[in-house]
């Protein structure tokens, strides 16, 4: 039996987030819309600050990446080139007594939430392989029948014990597991169905599943009709492929280059869970850097570089294939991270396995963070939940489009034109073959009912032999990040508490959310000591007047110094800046000086008024 979940940690996230104005319920005042969240004050700064600063990194810091802002909604043949109309689903099952929609993968995950089954935590043992059937009897009448009224149990108690008592017998040979436990409780016709999964949430029997598609359906036009049907963008970054060409040519980039876009993406998510994890409207910051196939770079460089598995590649190189480049991309990530706040402590990685890959892909690096929701493995390590996945997709996004458009997607490049002149015969031969293997395997897995083996071979004849010409269609590495769920993260690696007790004995609970300076949604809390002290309220407006055209300020003159350290502490603010006496010279030697405090340790110091926007810029930047 699993143990019962209360993850206190989250709850108290959640409600800190509401009480702060860092996230809210949307919709909150008509009940809530499940999987849509506001960000309030606070929030929203913290999100702003985080998209500047991935922008910044990616665009104003490099010179081989432009951005890119595309709309929502797109021609839907986008999406059947991409491949979401036909594919992009979730396999899904639906209750049969209470008709909710669950999600085949999540069943499980969902079950040990549940009220019903944590209850049931006090009765059976399964570990032990303890069933009291009249304990069993008792809870079915009970909680049961209130938590899941549909459960087999709680229906036909009797028949459903018997099942279970039967397969106890054996179970020292071959024990019971908690699945299975859920299940024999679900079941009462065993030998006509077979063991039933149980609903998570009224214990009734689910479908099969069947796939769902997650895409959102609305209509550009002023008919509903099949011809206006468009869709909510599931995400960012298919913009950027139907793009490509176009910010090519006006940004006067070579390949190796990036586009980079943050926006809004839409996926009708039946589960939405875990918070801001898991919604049906977040918010993408997607890379796609587009690389030269790895023929290409042979062609031209003589070898492709092969790197040490997970060693840091810091300063790119001409002769790097994908290989190289995938790798460079996880480390940058990563500093990225550390960058913020999250040191790699917080993170983990998992490398997708064949099995896993899509069918396109090289490889993906998921990047993780450490949730307070996040399960342990088998060992007891929490190894965390997907912050960023970054991918090696060859180039089958590119390919898609040029082949449902009609319009070029390849690239001429002038050095491999030059390279490929001078190459051997057998180089040149070998060269080509793999490409022409790799397009041919592309062609076949995509290929349209009505294209014949032949028309395949004569399509990957034709690309190439545009290495002779100088032409190849890029292949892209793709850093994909979840902008909700790394505001998640920063909330979660921040939040800190702390039990303070007096000289009475009395304890009080301190909470501190400890923002990198960088990401804090208020920089610097200006403090006059007294707000009935005209002279020091002045003179706090011209500290705030003075640090405001470059940091986001909160002017806060309510209540005792004390009090307001400790509201700025909540809201994760780095510094305060107070105004006392001694800044009005009442120490001569004092005059114009301020009290620094740091919020971490609650260490202070005094700096000069002179010095402190060159102080503080030096260490929130």
């Amino acid at each position: 039996m699993a143990e019962p979940k209360e993850n206190l940690q989250m709850e108290k996230i959640v409600s800190l987030c509401k009480r702060r104005g860092f996230v809210f319920q949307s919709s909150e005042i008509y009940g809530g819309l499940n999987g849509f969240w506001d960000y309030g004050p606070l929030g929203a700064e913290l999100k702003r600050n985080v998209k500047e600063l991935w922008w910044h990194a990616m665009t104003r810091q490099r010179e081989d990446i432009a951005g890119l802002e595309a709309t929502i909604i797109m021609s839907p043949k986008i999406w059947e080139a991409s491949g979401h109309v036909a594919t992009f689903a979730d396999l899904m099952s639906t209750c049969k007594s209470c008709k909710k929609l669950i999600r085949a993968d999540q069943v499980w995950d969902i079950l040990i939430e549940q009220p019903w089954v944590q209850s049931l935590a006090d009765v059976v043992d399964v570990g032990t392989q303890t069933f009291d059937g009249d304990a069993l009897l008792r809870w079915a009448a009970g909680k049961g029948k209130r938590l899941a009224p549909e459960l087999a149990l709680v229906r036909n108690p009797t028949v459903t014990l018997s099942w279970l008592s039967e397969r106890s017998k054996t179970s020292k040979e071959n024990p019971v597991s908690a699945k299975e436990f859920y299940q024999y409780i679900a079941t009462e016709q065993l030998t006509a169905t077979g063991l039933i999964t149980p609903c998570p949430h009224c214990g009734g029997e689910l479908t099969a599943p069947r796939p769902f598609n997650l895409m959102f359906e609305t209509w550009a036009g002023p008919l509903q009709s099949d011809e206006n049907k468009v869709y909510l963008r599931p995400e960012t970054a298919q913009a950027i492929f139907a793009q490509f060409k176009n910010v090519l040519e006006t940004s006067r980039q070579k390949v190796p280059f990036g586009i980079a876009q943050v926006g809004k993406a839409f996926r009708n998510e039946i589960t939405p869970r875990n918070f801001t994890f898991r919604s049906r409207e977040f918010e993408q910051m997607e890379l796609e850097f587009f690389i030269k196939p790895d023929e290409v770079i042979e062609a031209i460089h003589g070898s492709v570089f092969t790197p040490t598995p997970n060693a840091p590649l810091a300063t790119p190189q001409p002769n790097w294939g994908w290989q190289a480049w995938h790798q460079y991309w996880v480390e940058e990530r990563v500093r990225f991270y550390e960058g913020i706040g999250l040191s790699r402590e917080t993170l983990g990685f998992h490398h997708q396995t064949p099995e896993e890959l899509a069918h396109y892909a090289r490889a993906c690096t998921d990047i993780l963070f450490k949730f307070p929701f996040s399960k342990k493995d088998e060992q007891g390590h929490v190894k965390g939940d997907e912050l960023e996945g970054i991918a090696a997709r060859s180039d089958f996004d590119l390919s898609q489009h040029q082949r449902f458009s009609g319009k070029p997607m390849g690239v001429f490049d002038d050095e491999l034109r030059a390279a490929w002149a001078k190459l051997p015969k057998e180089k040149a031969d070998d060269l080509w073959k793999r490409y022409y293997d790799h397009r041919k395997n592309y062609l076949t897995k995509s290929a349209k009912p009505d294209e014949t083996p032949e028309q395949i071979a004569q399509q990957a004849t034709e690309d190439a032999n545009g290495l002779a010409r100088g032409q190849y269609i890029p292949h892209v590495i793709e850093p994909s990040a979840g902008v909700d769920r790394l505001i998640l993260a920063l909330i979660a690696n921040a939040y800190t508490e702390t039990v303070k007790t007096d000289d009475k004995g009395k304890s009080e609970t301190i909470y501190t959310m400890k923002f990198h300076p960088r990401v804090a949604p208020i920089k610097v809390g200006v403090l006059p000591l007294l707000k009935n002290k005209p002279e020091l309220v002045n003179k706090a407006l011209e500290v705030r007047e003075l640090l405001r055209p470059w940091l986001n300020i909160y002017y806060d003159e309510a209540g005792s110094i004390g009090k307001r350290y400790a509201r700025q502490d909540e809201a994760g603010t780095p510094f305060c800046v107070t105004i006392d006496f001694d800044t009005l010279g009442e120490k001569p030697e004092l005059l114009d000086t301020v009290t620094i405090r740091y919020r971490d340790d609650g260490r202070q110091e005094r700096l000069k008024i002179s010095e402190l926007l060159a102080f503080l810029l030096s260490k929130t930047r």
